[in-house]
């Protein structure tokens, strides 16, 4: 973006997706000043943006939904941002939307120390995280919050680390292997049936020996794009048409799999079909907002936001209510206290806008940390401490009054909804 302001190009049609992505609102304003600039240039500037901050400045917003999936697809709304405010689309009800501070917050059940930090910026960093409530850890970009995180406390027993990184797979991966919902599913379709579970993958017994459990023949084109077409002899279903006569609760598998997340829970919820194991998995990634997407669809095919959700949904249920954290030292030898499980968190809401899913600290006393930008997740914390290049502030309990020191994007967030009626 800097080389192009530079340019003494005019009439350019620059097209932005999520320019703000792991940004701090400090760091938005001057995103948003650059982006202003190349307009005023003479270009044309289209950006792809959720977060309300840019969408502000905007000269005309075209709001895609109604909702996501196949509940999407449509022109909802087309017009100004003053306009957006008072239309009924999901993004006009939530740019301004104002959260209202927690009255009371949660007691700490104890703290993990971290001592002497001085990975990369960090400056022989001290500070105590409180166990089992939900902690926000926030500063402006680069100034140490990933380096505190990732250097001083993942990989410890009993962390389970939510980092940034893409999910890995291949168009055989689907929601349903990557979050481990396909083996409960396999064995209850086997136990219904009396055969093997292998038969109800894809990618073992059961698969298609046309197409080997793809659903789409690939034929290369040598000097041009190869193409893909549908497997004739499955149609699509992936697996052999012998596995297709075995049913569980009316449906095959391929059935099964073309479900939504919200079909597959309500039909593994009860009846012949109910599988507590597949509905439990199914229960996070509702609750994450991915209810639209179909169980067997390729992890190819998914946006980035959905892929953060299918990651962060997956690993939601990796802690147990008798696993426990073991604090160290700043020689990194354990310490004789234990503490309960920790879920670290690095920056949840990256291109996400709204998924409608509640604060939840880990059930059993487990405690949960975030590094996160937004204003807005950072109300509802019980502490927060505040990273700010290379030195510590001392952690903060929430929730904050407008009036109290506090980052100015946060400010502004609680002046505005100290202001709605």
């Amino acid at each position: 973006m800097i080389r192009q302001l530079g340019s003494s190009l005019s009439d350019v049609t620059y097209v932005f997706d999520e320019p703000t992505t792991g940004l701090h609102p400090q760091d938005i304003e001057r995103m948003n000043e650059l982006l202003l600039r190349l307009r005023d240039k003479g270009n044309t500037v289209l950006v792809v943006e959720h977060e309300p901050e840019t969408i502000s400045v905007a000269d005309h917003v075209i709001d895609l939904g109604p909702g996501a999936g196949t509940d999407g697809g449509t022109i909802c709304f087309e017009g100004t941002v003053a306009e957006l405010l008072t239309s009924d689309t999901v993004t006009g009800r939530h740019i301004d939307d104002r959260a209202a501070l927690k009255d009371t917050v949660r007691t700490p059940v104890g703290v993990l120390e971290i001592r002497g930090a001085t990975t990369h910026n960090l400056r022989d960093v001290d500070v105590d995280i409180p166990l089992g409530v939900l902690t926000v850890l926030t500063g402006v970009a680069g100034s140490g919050k990933s380096s505190l995180i990732h250097g001083s406390v993942s990989g410890r027993h009993g962390v389970v680390s939510v980092d940034q990184g893409p999910i890995r797979g291949s168009r055989r991966s689907n929601p349903a292997t990557y979050t481990g919902l396909l083996e409960p599913i396999r064995k209850a379709f086997a136990k219904a049936n009396g055969v093997k579970p292998a038969l109800f993958s894809a990618n073992s017994a059961g698969a298609c020996p046309a197409c080997n459990g793809v659903g789409v023949i690939y034929t290369d084109l040598a000097m041009m794009a190869g193409v893909a077409t549908t497997c004739e002899e499955c149609e699509g279903k992936r697996f052999e048409a012998s596995v297709l006569q075995f049913h569980l609760g009316g449906r095959d598998i391929s059935e099964v799999l073309a479900m939504s997340v919200t079909e597959a829970r309500e039909f593994f919820g009860a009846g012949e079909a109910r599988t507590p194991a597949a509905h439990a998995i199914l229960n996070r990634l509702a609750d994450l907002g991915l209810g639209y997407l179909s169980l067997g669809q390729p992890l190819t095919t998914l946006s980035g936001g959905e892929r953060q959700r299918l990651k962060l949904a997956t690993h939601l249920g990796t802690i147990s209510p008798t696993q426990r954290l073991r604090p160290r030292r700043a020689d990194h030898r354990p310490a004789p206290s234990r503490r309960r499980a920790a879920a670290l968190l690095a920056r949840p809401t990256r291109r996400l806008r709204q998924v409608g899913h509640r604060h939840r600290t880990p059930p059993g006393g487990h405690g949960a940390r975030r590094l996160d930008h937004r204003p807005r997740p950072r109300r509802r914390p019980r502490w927060r401490p505040d990273r700010l290049r290379g030195h510590t502030i001392r952690p903060r309990r929430g929730p904050l009054h407008p009036d109290r020191r506090a980052p100015r994007g946060l400010r502004r967030q609680l002046t505005r909804a100290s202001r709605r009626p």
